[in-house]
């Protein structure tokens, strides 16, 4: 039986993205499940992660039977089952690296998070304008996020963070999406990348996918109406 990955609307699920690209992009096969946004209670999303996960949320990865539900445990995972798809760097410290940075996006950013979330259809840029203007904490969030991939682009060379992609480039590859819904600042370098990493084959699939499901979801999007038509 081929892994299965329980992902939500492509559109707006940041968390689906991560592992999702992760595997596209280095030809780990899966079958893809996909559940639109639903919070309801008894509603098909949640009674369909329910029957796969106890947290009740996506993503998920099933093996055979067996759940992964949180995106750095499936990225964990899948270079344990897939030793030579090149989950994470070679090095031992570029991959202690590559791991911390990834932890990082894991735990932090909450002011990008809260006030910037994922929404590839959208096109928001006097919200991020307005926004870094009167929030210093997603002005801090962006500052770290471009020091970040900065320095480490420097140190790799590029293109990716640690040269090949990785796991940390799947994990960052939804911040890309959100600095370009916002028009949000970054430095020359990093926003060289984010255009590299919205090149890539499995992001390209991604979002072409985002776009196509016209599902406009209220409660992933209070801060304005539906689009046109």
């Amino acid at each position: 039986m081929p892994l299965q990955l329980y992902i939500g609307n492509k559109n707006y699920s940041s968390w689906s993205m991560r592992p999702w690209v992760l595997m596209r992009q280095l030809g780990i096969g899966f079958e893809e499940i996909a559940l639109r946004f639903d919070f309801g209670e008894g509603s098909p999303f949640r009674r369909t992660v329910a029957r796969v996960s106890p947290a009740g949320r996506v993503p998920v990865l099933v093996d055979d039977g067996f759940a992964v539900w949180d995106t750095l445990a499936i990225a964990e995972y899948l270079h344990e089952r897939f030793p030579a798809a090149g989950v994470w760097p070679e090095a031992p410290q570029a991959r202690a690296r590559a791991r911390t940075l990834c932890a990082e996006m894991h735990a932090g950013f909450g002011a990008l998070r809260q006030h910037c979330p994922m929404n590839i259809e959208a096109h928001l840029p006097e919200v991020g304008r307005r926004l870094v203007a009167e929030l210093p904490e997603l002005r801090r969030d962006l500052e770290r996020i471009g020091q970040m991939w900065g320095e480490q682009l420097a140190a790799s060379g590029g293109p990716m963070l640690f040269g090949r992609f990785s796991a940390a480039d799947a994990f960052y590859a939804p911040v890309c999406s959100r600095i370009v819904t916002h028009a949000l600042p970054l430095p020359e370098a990093a926003a060289a990348y984010v255009s590299r990493v919205l090149a890539l084959p499995s992001v390209r699939t991604w979002v072409d996918a985002a776009l196509a499901e016209h599902d406009f979801i209220a409660e992933d999007e209070p801060y304005r109406q539906p689009p046109a038509g």
